[in-house]
């Protein structure tokens, strides 16, 4: 069986190749006849549009020549014509202007008087001037006295001439040479070129070999045609040429065939004749020919190659799918993990937090009998709430990066509180693992920038996650931040951020793949550490959102730096003027540039600072002001410094000096650590690093006697909102109590409705002006805020403006956008900020 099928399969294919190849032998001899009768038809086609294009450039170029002939009639007035001798001074001096190489005038009579150019001999002159006499447009050519042949046009023009007579028209001339070379009638790169003839055959413009005078005589001398003798085709040509028609024919000249078309030229009688060889046609054409018989074979033995292969491979294709199968099996696999290490980091990224969270709430517990640690405790809870907030949104928002929808919240920010929500966050990650963390800060133009927080915070936490879980303990973790003047302009400043750690580094092969998505260094340092591969990518292209920059510099075993770059709009300070009296302070610290910066930034607000940069150093300066009775006002230190530390310097200073001398340490690590062991050397109090110039100047200001009682007073003038009503619209009764709580404190009256339309029932029950403001919540049964929103809006009573603040788990830019067209006036996120709420209604209420 399998022989038969062979065999058919043999003979089938030498049947088939047979008679492919008879059937393509008849195509050929076809396909060559025909491509005989193409060239000529395409050549007829070709020479007949470009004969119109040359006639209508032809058109064109008389109309332009009749144009500036009014030109020359325009300068110089008919009717202001004073005197012959001067009419043709002025009209030559103008033809001259014009281009036109010749000029006359002729009078009703036929009188005649070269005005420039001398005398010529006009061919067909009686008919010529009797057309232009009677209206017409026509142009003819004439012999000047050097034998130039001149193009001449004319137009009725009454201007005195030499005789006393008054010409009746104005006849102009320029070169048919010029004429030519307008037209680009000579042979050219495409090998095509033109004459232009009479009626009678005679040249007007003659190009290329013609070296007779008649192109007639060319035909009949040199002619060859198929089947006609020259003197037939001559007269078919002067019957066409009679009748104005146009006529195509394929002539034979010195053994080179021609395509050749004659058609009318406009305003004369004349022919252009255009010229095209057969050649430029034929070999393009031919070698197309050959071209589509060799692919039409080639394809012959493709189709029978084909038809095996297509046996073969229907056999084949089981196993081919199979793999394919295989492969696809691999690659969900392979996804699958990628997203469950995915899920595995956010649960570490997310456990941060809560850590942080869980931890300082059993601190809190524990110290419920002292305000100052169940204050600092509540701080750390919101600020590593916010970042576990942020992290949540950044989960919901995971399909918008991947589909490259981010979109960015640009609002104003604080720089200092920017830096020290990721100090405090970080903190007890490094803490852990006992690693050495510092945070300086270089010249600061401006604290508050425009720029999307949650954005800034998630490239932080990202970069020092990542310094963390790869440097070993002992090592040390570093953030840069300063300013610079932006390239975009004064509105806007660049900032410098520098992330450095002497962890274990990057090999160079990683370091080009780092900003791809789900991509780990696949090496036995790092498999023991949990990570996605995506926080890198999500970072590069947040910062690209920004319109920012990321570099990376590593080295194996010797650590990496990220080098950031983002230009934001500067904000507006919020801060009020700082300045200090002209105290003289200490600032000690081993890091160089550190302690100069820091002082620099004294400077900005008054005081004056010296330089210390190791604890011996700061007590024997300490020692000799003393001596001097020029004590410093304050002594900044910092707490780990190499030999002695903070705490050891302060002893030693407190031992010279006394306890006059406010000493303060400075950190970026939690103050409720050390705070005991500082308070017994006798430090009075701590500045938390970053050092921003804001952070001195509230971190000194109680010191001063102005300030603490400016504190005091600002303490004392809260704002009052007792009796201020509330309509609450919220279906969730836990949330109901929270702002309950939270707002019954500062003196609101808060009523409770349980979903939109028990809100709109409440708001028209009342009296106008009854409620001060709506806190409208924008998921709920029976109607959700939106619409509740639009019919308040659409009430009409008087009080229909009432402020509506939307109070929404729906956070995301369009969430708040679709708030605000609802009608709306502001939108505040959930889990509920109790200041940033505050801020909203201070700005919203009406005072009373």
């Amino acid at each position: 069986m399998a022989k038969n099928v062979r065999k058919f399969l043999w003979i089938s294919l030498i049947c088939i190749l047979v008679l492919c190849i008879g059937v393509f032998v008849w195509i050929t001899a076809y396909m060559i006849d025909e491509n005989d009768r193409t060239i000529s038809d395409v050549g007829e086609i070709y020479m007949s549009e470009m004969g119109k294009q040359i006639s209508m450039h032809f058109a064109t170029v008389m109309e332009l020549y009749q144009s500036k002939l009014r030109g020359v009639t325009g300068s110089n007035p008919q009717e202001e014509a004073d005197g012959a001798d001067t009419a043709a001074e002025e009209l030559a001096a103008s033809a001259a202007v014009f281009g036109f190489n010749y000029l006359g005038l002729y009078s009703g009579n036929g009188s005649y008087e070269d005005v420039l150019g001398g005398e010529i001999v006009v061919d067909g002159e009686e008919a010529f001037t009797a057309a232009l006499k009677s209206g017409e447009a026509k142009i003819t050519d004439a012999k000047n006295k050097d034998g130039e042949t001149l193009l001449l046009i004319g137009m009725p023009a009454a201007y005195p001439m030499g005789n006393g007579e008054i010409s009746t028209l104005l006849i102009a001339g320029v070169p048919m040479e010029t004429v030519n070379e307008t037209l680009s009638l000579e042979i050219g790169a495409t090998q095509v070129y033109s004459h232009i003839i009479r009626h009678d055959g005679t040249y007007v413009i003659r190009n290329a070999d013609a070296a007779e005078s008649s192109y007639f005589d060319r035909i009949v001398d040199y002619g060859n045609f198929d089947g006609q003798s020259p003197e037939e085709v001559v007269g078919k040509i002067s019957e066409a040429m009679a009748a104005g028609a146009e006529y195509s024919m394929v002539i034979e000249i010195n053994g080179e065939i021609r395509n050749t078309h004659f058609i009318p030229l406009k305003d004369s009688d004349w022919y252009l004749v255009s010229v095209l060889p057969y050649g430029l046609l034929q070999g393009p054409t031919t070698r197309l020919l050959y071209q589509r018989i060799y692919v039409a074979i080639g394809g012959c033995m493709v189709i029978v190659l084909a038809m095996l292969l297509a046996y073969i491979r229907y056999f084949r294709m089981s196993r081919q799918q199979m793999r394919l199968l295989e492969i696809a099996k691999k690659e969900a696999e392979s996804a699958s993990r990628a997203k469950s290490a995915f899920l595995s980091s956010m649960s570490h990224d997310i456990r941060t937090p809560m850590n942080a969270i869980m931890g300082m709430t059993a601190i809190a517990a524990a110290n419920l009998d002292n305000p100052a640690k169940l204050q600092d405790c509540l701080k750390k809870i919101t600020l590593s709430s916010k970042h576990l907030l942020g992290l949540i949104n950044d989960v919901l928002d995971m399909s918008k990066i991947e589909s490259g929808k981010l979109s960015l919240n640009m609002d104003l920010l604080s720089l200092r509180e920017t830096m020290d929500s990721i100090t405090n966050i970080v903190q007890p990650q490094i803490k852990a693992k006992k690693q050495n963390f510092d945070i300086f800060i270089g010249t600061i133009q401006t604290e508050h920038v425009y720029c999307d927080g949650v954005r800034l915070n998630q490239i932080f936490l990202n970069l020092l996650s990542n310094a963390v879980k790869f440097t070993p303990e002992g090592g040390t973790i570093e953030v840069r931040l300063a300013q610079e003047n932006s390239p975009k302009g004064a509105c806007y400043v660049r900032n410098d951020i520098r992330v450095m750690d002497t962890g274990i580094g990057m090999s160079p092969e990683f370091q080009k793949s780092i900003f791809n998505s789900f991509t780990r260094e696949d090496t036995s340092r790092v498999r023991k550490t949990e990570g996605t591969g995506l926080g890198m990518a999500i970072t590069k292209y947040i910062i690209d959102e920004m319109g920012g920059s990321i570099e990376l510099r590593s080295e194996v075993d010797r650590g990496t730096e990220f080098h950031i770059i983002l230009d934001l709009e500067r904000g507006a300070d919020q801060e009020k003027d700082m300045f200090l009296p002209d105290w003289e302070l200490l600032v000690v610290d081993d890091d160089e540039l550190l302690c100069r910066t820091a002082v620099a930034a004294l400077g900005e607000i008054g005081v004056d600072a010296d330089c210390a940069f190791d604890g011996k150093t700061a007590v024997e300066m300490t020692i000799r002001r003393h001596r001097e009775r020029r004590d410093y006002q304050i002594v900044l230190l910092d707490w780990k410094m190499p030999g002695m530390d903070g705490i050891e310097t302060a002893k030693e200073i407190r031992k010279c000096v006394g306890k006059e001398i406010p000493i303060l340490l400075i950190s970026a690590y939690d103050w409720s650590e050390i705070e005991e062991e500082a308070r017994a050397a006798g430090i009075n109090g701590f500045i938390s690093k970053p050092l921003f110039k804001s952070t001195l100047f509230y971190g000194l200001a109680p010191f001063s006697e102005y300030y603490r009682a400016e504190y005091e007073q600002d303490r004392e003038e809260a704002d009052d909102y007792t009796g201020r009503r509330i309509l609450l619209a919220e279906d969730n009764e836990i949330n109901w109590e929270i702002v309950n709580t939270l707002l019954s404190a500062h003196g609101f009256v808060i009523e409770w409705t349980k979903n939109g339309n028990e809100c709109v029932e409440r708001y028209e029950a009342s009296p106008p002006g009854y409620y001060d403001a709506v806190l409208m919540d924008v998921r709920m049964p029976v109607m959700d805020g939106y619409e509740a929103a639009k019919q308040i809006r659409e009430s009409g009573r008087t009080d229909c403006g009432i402020p509506i603040i939307a109070m929404t788990a729906d956070a995301f830019t369009e969430d708040i956008r679709r708030c605000l067209e609802s009608g709306m006036d502001a939108h505040i996120a959930k889990p509920i900020d109790i200041r940033e709420l505050l801020k909203i209604l201070k700005k919203h209420l009406r005072k009373k």
